[in-house]
Order: structure tokens, then C-alpha cells, then sequence
């Protein structure tokens, strides 16, 4: 048995991009920025930049809701692609992701404060 499961939780580098397939798919792409430990010496941290696709209504919503710097969980899978560039075989790495909660508290008086989950069907 094997299992691609992945989670994160991050800051958004820029706005979503958000696009429409030829056939009418919504998708998304954005770059979480996920800090991952401190050096001791200098005291600096080391930051990883995850890029991230969401597709169907789960882009909508990405779109709709999310900003640079809003604090986000996403859960998806690992993807991994082959191509090749100026002759030589490279990989692109990137999540897929089946959730997204938004974690930050919202300032909107209207709305409930807590935790939004949103799901990709």
C-alpha cells in the first residue's frame, strides 16, 4: 500500500492566480511560504516556497477569499513532473490540493471568526 498525503501551513507569497480551461475548469495556482527551522547562529530562518494548484470550485474560492500573506492549511498530494529543458531532464514539484482552511481570524464584523474549511468536489 502506498500513500500521497500531504499537509501545510503557510503564507501566501502573492494573490492567487486564478484561470478558466478551455473546457470551463477553474484552477488555481499560488506559492505558500513555509518557514523551517532557525539557525542558531544568525538566528534567521530558512524558508521553503511550496507551489500549489486548486482546481473547480476549490479555485473559486481561492480566488474569492485568499491575499498575499493570509495564513492558510492545505491538504493534497505530492505531484512530480518530467520534462525536459535546454536538453536536460528536469522535475517541477507541486501539491494538488483536495482542502483549504484559511487561518487567520477574519475582520469582517459580518462573518463568524474561527477556522473556514473548504473542500474540493
Amino acid at each position: 500500500m502506498t500513500l500521497n498525503k500531504t499537509f501545510l501551513i503557510g503564507r501566501l507569497v502573492r494573490d492567487p492566480d486564478v484561470r478558466i480551461t478551455p473546457t470551463g475548469i477553474h484552477v488555481a495556482r499560488f506559492t505558500l511560504a513555509i518557514d523551517r527551522y532557525r539557525k542558531k547562529e544568525t538566528g534567521e530562518s530558512v524558508t521553503d516556497f511550496i507551489r500549489i494548484v486548486c482546481w473547480r470550485r476549490l479555485a473559486e474560492i481561492c480566488g474569492q477569499y485568499l491575499k498575499k500573506g493570509k495564513l492558510i492549511a492545505i491538504e493534497g498530494r505530492l505531484q512530480v513532473d518530467s520534462f525536459e529543458k535546454e536538453g536536460q531532464q528536469r522535475e517541477s514539484y507541486e501539491v494538488v490540493a483536495d482542502t483549504m482552511q484559511m487561518l487567520d481570524k477574519t475582520v469582517d464584523t459580518e462573518s463568524q471568526e474561527g477556522i473556514l474549511e473548504v473542500q474540493n468536489f
